[in-house]
């Protein structure tokens, strides 16, 4: 459970490290379980597994990606009904029930590890609404400075949407370049570097700048981020998305069904079954 001063803090901020939801032998299970998806050794697939930064997983910048890990990997689908972290996202986001929309692992090789661009997540979700949505992010090793930790923008989850997600960058390779005009007065952009350590985790609103840039160490960056939604979001489609073809409800309804489980209902869900 998260106090008053916690909860305050993610509201005004846009995101918050809540400490360690994992000792290190649960953490390790997972991290061996990811090797095996991303070497094809799981019994089913992923919804996805690709490169952000190009279609050669073995190119000269690599950020690698799997979507709905929890397809292929029981631990992974354990891991999204792990009570704390449903709790909180419950507190957070001020709603008796939690749905999953979807997981999300970006991992970051030692020294071709490429940048992930400066950008809000809902944007780049147009098949539901509201933008209520927010993101558990757990580091599967030290997330550091050196080797790529994400960087947030305080308070910009209150300046709403930009332009499609993407927030720009200029030439030094890593800042923000917004369009002013949507930032209202007398807001200052800062970049604040997010370090997480091994087993922690780090929650961020959908609508929070973020960013991360290259891992050029000699460590990985592995995490997985579970984004859970309010239990009121509808399915509104503008566009299309890859979990589209997931969907079994009408526009307009409730997004629910087994590809967007229900993990919390004022109280704790067993994880599926296999």
């Amino acid at each position: 459970m998260l106090s008053d001063a916690q909860i305050v803090t993610f509201r005004e901020q846009g995101y918050l490290n809540v400490g360690r939801v994992y000792d290190d032998k649960y953490v390790d299970g997972l991290r061996n379980r990811l090797e095996q998806v991303i070497a094809g050794k799981s019994e089913t697939d992923p919804e996805a597994l690709r490169n952000l930064r190009g279609d050669d997983m073995e190119g000269a910048e690599v950020v690698i990606q799997v979507v709905n890990i929890w397809e292929a990997d029981d631990l992974f689908k354990t891991h999204l009904f792990q009570p704390a972290i449903c709790e909180m996202a419950s507190e957070l986001m001020g709603c008796g029930t939690v749905r999953v929309w979807h997981d999300q692992i970006q991992f970051k090789p030692p020294r071709k590890g490429g940048p992930t661009d400066w950008h809000q997540d809902h944007p780049y979700w147009p098949i539901i609404q509201p933008a209520d949505l927010i993101s558990a992010w757990v580091a599967l090793d030290d997330a550091t400075i050196e080797n790529g930790c994400m960087h947030m923008v305080p308070r910009s989850h209150h300046w709403g949407p930009h332009k499609g997600g993407t927030i720009g960058t200029v030439s030094d390779g890593f800042t923000p370049d917004p369009d002013m005009s949507r930032i209202p007065p007398g807001e200052d952009i800062k970049v604040v570097p997010c370090e997480v350590k091994k087993g922690e985790c780090m929650f961020h609103h959908c609508l929070t700048w973020h960013g991360s840039p290259p891992n050029l160490s000699e460590t990985g960056r592995p995490a997985i981020a579970v984004h859970y939604m309010p239990g009121y979001t509808r399915y509104e489609p503008n566009k299309t998305h890859l979990m589209e073809k997931r969907v079994e409800v009408q526009p307009g309804a409730l997004l629910k069904g087994p590809y967007f489980p229900t993990v919390w209902q004022n109280g704790p869900i067993a994880p599926l079954t296999p």
